[in-house]
């Protein structure tokens, strides 16, 4: 009998380029700020690596994912989809290439016959995705404190022992791409150009 407790992976997905499509990032990146972790569960910023992360999931019987999620409900809305659900929400309406990624990383979990066994999709629905460089809204930025909640909410319903993090954490993220550094290092919309390359954009003087 194998009484090892279930590895579990928590994963925060998505592009910090492109304001809300951030998301999923800065809360697993708060997760880590605001909670130490027994060794079985595995903190992640995935970003967009797509089936690079296939060894992470494949090794966890438990998955909770944050991403920015198109619901088709009002901006700033907080949903949560579980188990067989949630590889049909990562496919629907896809906002960005990192979603196909984590879908195919499901289906080749699955192929395997090593998909999480009990899995929690966190998902906001966006507010702004084109700016590039840009940070979260707003609307969206406030509910990543309750996102991280619903998290450790699921966890200590899976047996685990959380406890507030002190001193020294595991990073993340570079300094330059954490929440701090990259707010202090962006320059205002204002004096930024975030709409790609103005000699093909569709505004720009011919």
């Amino acid at each position: 009998m194998n009484d090892t407790p279930d590895p579990i992976l928590v994963l925060g997905i998505g592009n910090l380029l492109w304001a809300d499509e951030g998301f999923g990032v800065r809360c697993v990146e708060a997760f880590g700020e605001r909670w130490a972790v027994p060794e079985r569960v595995t903190v992640l910023d995935g970003g967009t690596q797509g089936l690079y992360l296939l060894p992470y999931l494949t090794a966890a019987r438990r998955l909770i994912v944050f991403d920015a999620i198109d619901y088709g409900l009002p901006p700033g809305t907080l949903r949560q989809v579980e188990n067989g659900e949630v590889p049909r929400f990562m496919g629907v309406k896809k906002m960005s290439l990192h979603q196909t990624g984590f879908q195919e990383v499901l289906a080749a979990a699955e192929l395997l016959g090593q998909l999480p066994a009990e899995m929690l999709l966190i998902g906001v629905q966006p507010a702004e995705l084109d700016d590039y460089g840009g940070s979260l809204r707003p609307a969206v930025r406030a509910l990543v404190p309750e996102a991280v909640e619903l998290a450790a909410a699921r966890l200590r319903a899976w047996g685990v022992d959380l406890r507030p993090a002190e001193g020294a954490r595991p990073v993340l993220n570079d300094d330059a791409l954490a929440l701090a550094g990259y707010e202090a290092g962006r320059p205002p919309a204002e004096a930024a150009w975030r709409l790609g390359d103005g000699r093909f954009h569709p505004d720009a003087v011919r």
